[in-house]
């Protein structure tokens, strides 16, 4: 496998957002460095029942979560199956799937994304490359970020790389040694208020900037002791439902949170990107211009919107990256990055 130069695969990747599986048909070829291209690529939304199991699996036992895996998987075979075939995909050397993140508490030692069964193969007829966050925190790391291995090898010209997903997180190289960590929470909580006002997601930061930003409110939220931890570090939801959640409660009005909060983001990642840096942003939030203006109004930086395939799908990109790295037995994990014991090449290869 070391030798094979040229790769034919799907990338599978499912965000904390929940808008839906991200699917990209991507070929990846290694000469003196990487380049891919992304052939095909769409975002499955949930169908309602999956999405009200995902959004209430946080809570649920042991025994319901592993039911809830298996309906998962099975979910996730079909769609896939169906991109196989709507796309006439041909020769695929493996699927490299994520999965969908219910647990993540490297704190604790654990982290847990369902998707990830074996079955996956069986119901695909082809090979997957997947789990890619357990070895690293049994290895004691976050578990996360894993997309800086991406970013590395296949967009070295930015001072660094920042998507705004469900959370902010930014990824970048200092003297020779890759150094990741999530800021900030952004479409988590932006979605959510934008819900209260009939819409999915808060287009262009519209209804933030009708708002007006509650000062006492930011002050409270840009003193939360995770802003002020030194990297390596990262969020997940359950962070969001016990911090953040509780300081918003006391703005009644969705516009003013949304103002708020935007503005707390805003901030947050100024705060972290330096005085004219070339910054590559993805994810939905990279179609925030509100949200990019006021980063803007904190600190001038050049932040590059790229084509809207690598916008959306660059995390599947990653996902199908570190499942081809997998298949290479080469470092897909980058211990400066999570704070593991050591690089590793992580994740379970599954063969049908």
């Amino acid at each position: 496998m070391t030798n094979h130069q040229y790769y034919n695969v799907l990338g599978v990747m499912s965000g904390t957002s929940l808008d839906g599986v991200d699917i990209a048909h991507i070929t990846l070829v290694r000469k003196e460095q990487w380049s891919f291209t992304i052939h095909n690529a769409i975002t499955v939304p949930y169908p309602s029942e999956i999405l009200n199991l995902l959004k209430k699996a946080m809570h649920r036992d042991p025994d319901q979560l592993q039911q809830l895996d298996q309906e998962y998987t099975k979910y996730l075979g079909k769609i896939l199956n169906e991109f196989i075939s709507d796309y006439k995909i041909t020769n695929l050397l493996a699927i490299c799937s994520h999965g969908h993140t219910i647990h993540h508490q490297p704190e604790n030692g654990y982290t847990y994304q369902i998707g990830n069964l074996p079955e996956l193969a069986q119901i695909t007829k082809h090979r997957i490359v997947c789990d890619f966050r357990v070895q690293d925190v049994a290895m004691g790391g976050q578990g996360a970020p894993l997309v800086p291995i991406g970013d590395r090898l296949l967009f070295a010209d930015y001072d660094c790389c920042m998507n705004l997903g469900g959370f902010a997180n930014l990824s970048f190289e200092k003297n020779g040694v890759r150094l990741a960590y999530d800021i900030c929470p952004v479409n988590v909580v932006l979605n959510h208020y934008a819900l209260k006002l009939g819409k999915e997601y808060d287009a262009g930061g519209a209804f933030a900037k009708a708002g007006t930003p509650q000062t006492a409110v930011l002050k409270k939220l840009n003193k939360l002791p995770f802003y002020h931890q030194s990297h390596p570090k990262s969020l997940g939801m359950e962070w969001v439902n016990e911090k953040i959640f509780p300081i918003l409660e006391s703005i009644k009005n969705p516009e003013e949170t949304l103002a708020t909060f935007t503005e707390h983001a805003a901030f947050q990642i100024a705060q972290n990107l330096s005085e004219n840096s070339k910054v590559l942003v993805t994810g939905g939030g990279a179609y925030n211009k509100y949200l990019l203006k006021r980063v803007n109004s904190y600190k001038k930086i050049q932040l590059v919107i790229p084509d809207p395939m690598i916008v959306e799908f660059k995390e599947a990109l990653v996902f199908a990256l570190l499942g081809v790295l997998k298949l290479r037995n080469a470092n897909n994990c980058l211990a400066s990055v999570t704070g593991a014991l050591g690089d590793h090449s992580s994740g379970a290869i599954y063969n049908p």
